[in-house]
């Protein structure tokens, strides 16, 4: 029997092929990414039409470095530090140095 073939997403975003499967998905429209067991995904997926924008990543500094957010159901403590980081980035109020 031949070994499978999992399509994953590299740092570059770019679709590759690998004999792992991802420990990640990830959605390509938001650009969120999860936990497989991820129950917000799960019940996306129940509702249709999810299935066809996912990906998955072979790890977290992968799907970060694709452009991609901690999902707020699965990772919530990732998703507080990425949120947190994204506002002293984005706020112009804030000074850094």
């Amino acid at each position: 029997m031949p070994n499978r073939t999992y399509v994953l997403r590299g740092p570059d975003n770019k679709p590759y092929d690998s004999e792992t499967p991802g420990l990640l998905g990830g959605h390509r429209k938001t650009k969120i990414y999860g936990r497989l067991d991820c129950r917000g995904a799960a019940q996306a997926i129940a509702r249709g039409g999810y299935v066809a924008s996912r990906v998955f990543f072979a790890d977290e500094p992968t799907a970060i470095a694709a452009g991609y957010r901690p999902c707020a159901v699965c990772m919530p403590e990732a998703y507080v530090v990425w949120k947190t980081s994204s506002r002293l980035r984005t706020d112009p109020g804030t000074r850094q140095g």
